[in-house]
């Protein structure tokens, strides 16, 4: 069931246009990344969906009722959705049982059961209740804020960055923790992030925004796998885009010939493939290793990133073209090392 309908949204400040006619439907209990560079549009998507702005066009539909149009909108308080922002922005005066606790009735009966059962949820000691926010750490600030958003009920989580200013492995841990915590309580949230790995990750469905629009929108596997274009490619990972000559479900390339999934298709073409597809081997030395199945080539240039190496490999066939690649660290990569590479297919071709 759709719970959140986004329908041809605008927002312009001045002669800048921030959203340009973007439509959504976000489905009850799911999770939607919006994913892109920075300036592109994707927080005052999430500011208008929380109704700190007023859109200059379209709608937006909660549960069926209308909520925000160019004409008139609820305000934010009204709306049943809870944020949770880059910084969790608590109250550094109040403990995390106040900040928690803020928006809830101070003679509500339930009040400390709330706090305590929201405590539980993000994984929390309650021996913590009594702290103030700088006696705890980045990650125990995110779980406090998303906390305090959870605590009124809300049936729509909204993340603005929340993960950004943690180190890598806290940050994998406290995305990991907070996506179960909604899951667990069948809350619909919406992330905002310039992370592709964090969006492919923590998503249901990742929405790709771009200048104000959106330049594609479906599973992470459809958006990474089958983009609509090299540059939504390029953004959601390493793309190796190639010019091909398509026939009878095979692509021409300098990387000799790669299987296509669609066998209808024919003539020139732009091909994708990812890092992952490539298998990069000791060269043989022999005429039968340079078959349709392979491609030889000399190591450029190496950096090493630990688990993983940045490649550089010129090809035999064409010196002048360069194979850059990020592939899982090998003793084989050194500079000057020949290499075989062979492709895993199917590439995918861009209509």
């Amino acid at each position: 069931m759709t719970l959140l309908e986004i329908w041809t949204l605008r927002k312009h400040y001045g002669p800048v246009t921030a959203v340009d006619g973007v439509s959504l439907a976000i489905e009850s209990g799911s999770r939607t990344a919006i994913v892109g560079p920075s300036g592109c549009g994707k927080t005052t998507l999430l500011r208008l969906i929380a109704g700190f702005e007023a859109p200059d066009g379209g709608s937006i539909t909660f549960d069926g009722a209308l909520i925000a149009d160019e004409r008139s909108q609820i305000p934010a308080h009204k709306r049943g959705v809870g944020i949770v922002s880059q910084d969790g922005s608590l109250f550094p005066h109040l403990t995390v049982e106040q900040n928690i606790g803020f928006g809830l009735k101070d003679d509500a009966a339930d009040r400390k059961i709330r706090i305590s059962e929201l405590m539980d949820m993000v994984e929390l000691d309650r021996a913590m209740l009594t702290r103030r926010p700088d006696e705890l750490s980045g990650g125990q600030q995110q779980r406090v804020a998303l906390a305090r958003a959870m605590a009124r009920r809300p049936r729509v989580i909204l993340l603005d960055e929340p993960f950004s200013a943690l180190d890598t492995g806290l940050r994998v841990a406290t995305r990991k923790a907070v996506g179960a915590v909604l899951s667990a309580a069948g809350i619909t949230t919406v992330l905002v992030t310039h992370d592709q790995a964090e969006a492919l990750a923590f998503a249901d469905q990742v929405v790709v925004m771009r200048a104000g629009r959106f330049a594609q929108v479906g599973t992470p596997r459809e958006v990474y796998a089958h983009p609509a274009d090299p540059a939504t490619a390029a953004f959601l990972g390493e793309a190796i885009v190639l010019a091909a000559r398509l026939e009878n479900g095979q692509a021409t390339t300098m990387l000799g010939q790669i299987a296509i999934h669609d066998r209808n298709r024919q003539g020139q073409a732009q091909i994708l493939l990812r890092p992952e597809q490539f298998s990069i081997l000791p060269h043989q030395g022999t005429e039968d290793s340079a078959s349709t199945n392979f491609t030889s080539g000399i190591i450029t240039d190496v950096d090493f990133c630990g688990p993983s190496c940045d490649l550089a490999i010129s090809l035999d066939k064409n010196p002048d073209f360069s194979l850059r690649l990020a592939m899982a660290s090998q003793p084989l990569f050194e500079k000057g090392a020949r290499v075989q590479i062979s492709v895993n297919g199917p590439a995918h071709v861009f209509s």
